[in-house]
């Protein structure tokens, strides 16, 4: 579990988070959402440790991070999984290589471990067989389950994804989306998705934290959702006319 208390965060006089509180819990998909400037993105960077708060606390299972020396934050990291918006593969090394990378930061592990590792999370993602490919030898969706398969390859308990769907087609999107919630429910993650994916919303969001103007607005689940009365939230979810008519036909079906 990962809990943000009274979360403040300024840049000079710009204040960007505004006494944000929540939990995001173990073996669910908690999604941030978001227009752009809501602040969702600076309050991901502070839940993973990569920028302190101007005040409040983020506690991983009841440990204070900030408070923590280097020796223990490296224990911590060790435990985290990243999912970078663009996938951020190293284009000079192989697919094997990129998911590797973190074993050889971390772990003491022989070679002959480390590729078996390897192999195991590349049939995770249902990529077996690419270990010699380099990121410019395969598609946008399969870079994504590269990625995929570098962040657990730790076997992470907490999971943050920044945008997993950024540039993939729909079909594709879809299928990152179930292969990120059910590796959260096979292996208990605490998972948290930033993301603009409205798609994501409704199909995986089992906790939905939506941020406006750098408050927490509104928290709900992907039911709740279509029945939101928060004038901010329907603004932002149902911007589309498809999403409109299945807020409108879940709300008939509800009261019939």
């Amino acid at each position: 579990m990962i809990r943000a208390e009274n979360i403040f965060k300024s840049f000079d006089d710009n204040e960007v988070l505004k006494g944000i509180s929540m939990e995001f819990l173990p073996g669910k998909t908690n999604l941030i959402i978001g227009r752009s400037g809501a602040g969702k993105t600076v309050f991901l960077k502070i839940l993973v440790g990569l920028i302190s708060p101007t005040s409040g606390k983020v506690y991983y299972d009841d440990v204070d991070f900030f408070s923590l020396d280097k020796k223990q934050i490296r224990e911590i990291r060790m435990q985290v999984g990243m999912l970078f918006q663009g996938s951020a593969l190293f284009d000079s090394m192989t697919v094997e290589e990129n998911i590797r990378f973190p074993l050889d930061m971390f772990s003491g592990m022989t070679l002959a471990e480390k590729h078996d590792r390897v192999n195991w999370c590349l049939e995770r993602v249902n990529l077996p067989g690419v270990n010699d490919k380099y990121p410019s030898e395969i598609s946008g969706g399969m870079q994504k389950r590269v990625g995929i398969a570098r962040a657990i390859v730790l076997s992470p308990k907490y999971l943050f994804c920044d945008e997993p769907n950024s540039g993939l087609d729909p079909r594709t999107a879809l299928l990152i989306d179930e292969l990120i919630q059910d590796i959260t429910y096979e292996h208990n993650i605490t998972t948290i998705i930033n993301t603009h994916d409205m798609n994501s919303v409704m199909e995986i969001g089992d906790n939905i934290a939506f941020l406006h103007q750098g408050h927490l607005a509104w928290r709900g689940n992907k039911d709740q959702v279509l029945e939101t009365e928060s004038e901010e939230l329907k603004s932002f979810i149902f911007a589309s006319p498809f999403l409109q008519r299945l807020r409108t036909q879940a709300l008939a079906a509800k009261n019939q």
